[in-house]
């Protein structure tokens, strides 16, 4: 396959992602010593401030970690809960779309210090530096600032967070962004720690600027799950993914489902046949059990078991497609996914969002944290898994991914954003590079359905 530019090579570690200011930033941590963690840290912040319509200090992460001499492979789960107002009795008909009732505890900042305890090398204030740089001098709008801000006003023309983001709505391309109260938000964090955010003066500014739909025990209890990812073998290799309250399992279950099959033998048109099949099958799975593991038991390990597997490959007719579980696709681009290697062979792959486009679009005054909407995830229906609940976590699209060979060392690390597509994106590109050979790049740029 002729691909539009040739695969990059480094010895000494490097990053991917959407904004060249942000892989920068990682970069600069990389070159001063920092570990794939501090990296990623510094480029979480710094897209946070360039990026703000897919990710911000106000939303949720998500990383699978590789660590090269222990072997270790680790799932970070940074989603926030709802907080303690957000019953089902609070809503008339569904729940708001924006404004801080829309919003869960933000889980990106806690996220930073729990990869940082384990992997960090580098100071915090070194760390977030590049992000209050840029948050406090200021950085030129990009085409695609722009458009964002101009894409979301036409579709929410009484919009007003932007002025308590320090943002004019007339900016044109070039035009210099400056964040002020996010500078001091990042300062505080960088000065202070984690605490700053969830139990000091920046939890003071959110609680007040939420009307109480936050407590200060809301945002004090929360804390970041970090757990063993799911795994599974396909083909030689052992694919990690992020497991609930996220929709890691459907990858794992697509990839199973197709495993029986030798995919590089079948045409194209087979071979995407049987693979848009299996992704209808994981997402009937998800639809029926997805929810936060710690209220609702979520049996990922009956999802993959063989027998579920050899049951659900016999419901596959390879000469006619199924309509598919009910539900709608989302083809958004409102998540930020980026990958951070160093030069001892650690690497992350992290994602992170506010869910929708500007999330909640509301942010706390002063606080210049932009909240997320993940809360429009939960379902009315108290008999439903996915039921609203104080303290429970919203089932999630957010996932990432890494492979290591049988040897324990690292394969590929990948992912991608884009909401319910991530997970069929993800399987292509799996099957591209075990099953078809694949380069990365070729992965990267092939066709995608």
């Amino acid at each position: 396959m002729k691909t539009h530019r040739g695969i990059v090579y480094s010895r000494n570690g490097g990053a991917a992602a959407s904004q060249p200011l942000a892989v920068s930033a990682a970069l600069e941590i990389l070159r001063a010593g920092g570990s794939f963690i501090d990296a990623g840290i510094a480029l979480s912040a710094v897209i946070s401030v360039v990026e703000p319509g897919a990710s911000q200090l106000g939303g949720d992460a998500f990383l699978i970690t590789h660590h090269a001499k222990t072997k270790e492979n680790l799932a970070f789960n940074g989603s926030g809960e709802a907080g303690h107002s957000a019953v089902a009795s609070a809503f008339s008909g569904s729940i708001d779309h924006h404004g801080p009732r829309s919003a869960t505890v933000p889980g990106t900042v806690s996220t930073w210090f729990a990869a940082h305890e384990r992997y960090g090398k580098l100071p915090m204030d070194q760390i977030l530096a590049p992000a209050i740089r840029y948050a406090e001098e200021g950085f030129a709008a990009t085409r695609d600032f722009v458009m964002r801000i101009q894409f979301f006003l036409k579709q929410y023309p009484e919009a007003t967070f932007f002025s308590d983001m320090g943002i004019t709505t007339s900016l044109a391309i070039g035009d210099l962004v400056i964040q002020k109260d996010l500078a001091k938000t990042l300062r505080l964090i960088a000065a202070e720690g984690r605490d700053a955010f969830y139990k000091g003066a920046i939890a003071d500014l959110i609680v007040e600027g939420t009307s109480g739909w936050f407590n200060h025990e809301d945002l004090a209890k929360h804390f970041t799950r970090v757990e063993k990812p799911l795994t599974v073998d396909y083909r030689g290799y052992q694919v990690h993914g992020q497991p609930p309250p996220t929709q890691g399992m459907i990858l794992m279950e697509e990839l199973l489902l197709v495993e029986d099959k030798d995919l590089k033998a079948l045409s194209e048109v087979e071979r995407v046949h049987l693979m848009v099949e299996a992704k209808k099958i994981g997402f009937l799975d998800r639809n029926e059990i997805l929810a936060d593991p710690e209220f609702t038991p979520v049996d990922v390990d009956r999802i993959l078991s063989a027998e579920h597997i050899a049951a659900r490959r016999k419901q596959i007719d390879v000469t006619k497609a199924w309509n598919g579980p009910e539900g709608n696709v989302s083809e958004g681009s409102d998540t930020t996914y980026f990958i951070v290697a160093d030069g001892e062979g650690n690497a992350v792959s992290w994602i992170q969002s506010v869910f929708h486009g500007f999330g909640s679009a509301f942010v706390p005054k002063g606080t210049g944290v932009l909240l997320n909407n993940r809360a429009t995830g939960f379902n009315l229906d108290s008999t439903h898994p996915n039921y609203i609940e104080p303290g429970k976590r919203p089932a999630h699209t957010l996932n990432a991914w890494t492979v290591t060979n049988n040897d324990g060392s690292l394969a590929y690390v990948g992912g991608t954003p884009g909401a319910n597509i991530q997970v069929q994106s993800n399987f292509q590109l799996i099957v591209q590079l075990v099953d078809l050979g694949y380069t990365v790049q070729e992965a990267a740029e092939a066709p995608r359905w």
